[in-house]
């Protein structure tokens, strides 16, 4: 934490003349309270690895028992660098024409000052509008939890003259955790060739701040998050048998929160066990990044590792984001009586 190294740096004299005291207490209730000023969902590169995640729509949309995983390390130059990840899992149910799931997510920003941790359900309904065209129109809702580490921070009377901060403090702290509903939709429209989906999260914009939960504030509201993304699936040679076909995959995301957004423009080509992809990410300041993928799929698994090779001016800076993504599939018995019909070709990565 760049607070935390800064005043290590500084001779003890020099707090005790400047009255550092109530200024780490004006710091520390100024960084509480605008935090949700600045705060934005995390993101990730592998967002087809994390389908629910990117779109609650998605769920069931595999007609498989899915489990999803992803990890993501960001800006790895940095010693406090963000860390991210993201756990899912849905299911559908041919009977009722629908998906559940759950997901999950764990974000770090810093070296621990602040956490976001979330959890939520989805619930998808499959409409088949003929036999080539299906729509999913789904919900969701759970509990986000925000929480900033009081033990984080360094207070005058923490600092001894001659050995540094090892003395405790008389400093008290209130409302170090938050949480609060939260609540998300998003649809999907698609085929066995092409798809297109958007959702909105943060649909109520909860009030994030830790110190005034009861302000109708705008600036201390989470903003909400649209997400429009689609694609086209091409065949690049004819077979009849699936394992041997090669699928060209391009497609687009966008998504905006507030004043900021990103464009992610790229394609996936896959084979086989084996998928290479590369994106590039466009946000509303500048040229962010170039994404390269690869990905493994085994029976039942898969596994992707992705890089964002950072083209900003930030490069120097902070260099590169890894992110590594895990996933398993259980393809359900078909009853009969109920039919699934795989009109998508889920995007693998």
């Amino acid at each position: 934490m760049l607070l935390k190294k800064t005043i290590l740096t500084f001779r003890p004299n020099y707090y005790f003349t400047l009255r550092m005291k109530k200024i780490f207490t004006g710091i520390v209730f100024g960084l509480c309270s605008l935090a949700s000023l600045l705060a934005q969902d995390p993101q990730l590169s592998q967002y087809y690895a994390s389908p629910l995640y990117t779109n609650p729509a998605m769920a069931g949309a595999s007609r498989k028992i899915r489990l999803t995983m992803n990890a993501r390390s960001q800006y790895t130059a940095l010693n406090n660098n963000y860390k991210t990840g993201v756990v899912g899992f849905d299911a559908y149910l041919g009977k009722v024409k629908s998906g559940f799931g759950i997901v999950s997510m764990y974000d770090v920003a810093g070296d621990g000052f602040l956490t976001s941790t979330s959890i939520s359900g989805i619930y998808s309904y499959n409409l088949e509008i003929n036999r080539e065209w299906a729509f999913n129109a789904a919900i969701q809702g759970g509990i986000l939890q925000r929480r900033y580490d009081f033990s984080k921070f360094i207070f005058e009377d923490m600092i001894d003259p001659a050995r540094g901060p090892v003395l405790p403090t008389s400093e008290t702290s209130i409302n170090q955790q938050i949480s609060i509903p939260n609540f998300g939709t998003g649809v999907l429209l698609y085929n066995s060739k092409m798809f297109f989906g958007a959702a909105i999260h943060n649909l109520m914009e909860p009030n994030m701040s830790f110190y005034y939960p009861d302000k109708d504030d705008v600036s201390l509201k989470l903003p909400r998050r649209y997400t429009v993304h689609g694609g086209l699936n091409i065949p690049l040679n004819k077979t009849r048998y699936e394992e041997d076909r090669v699928l060209l995959s391009p497609n687009i995301l966008f998504m905006q929160q507030r004043e900021f957004y990103q464009m992610n423009l790229g394609f996936y080509v896959k084979q086989r066990s084996l998928s290479l992809g590369t994106w590039f990410r466009q946000t509303s300041n500048n040229a962010d990044a170039v994404i390269f993928l690869i990905g493994l799929r085994f029976p039942n698994v898969k596994v992707g590792y992705s890089y964002d090779a950072v083209i900003s001016k930030a490069k120097q800076a902070t260099v590169g984001s890894h992110e590594i993504s895990l996933g398993f599939e259980l393809k359900p018995k078909v009853r009969n009586g109920v039919r699934y019909n795989k009109r998508l070709v889920c995007p693998e990565l």
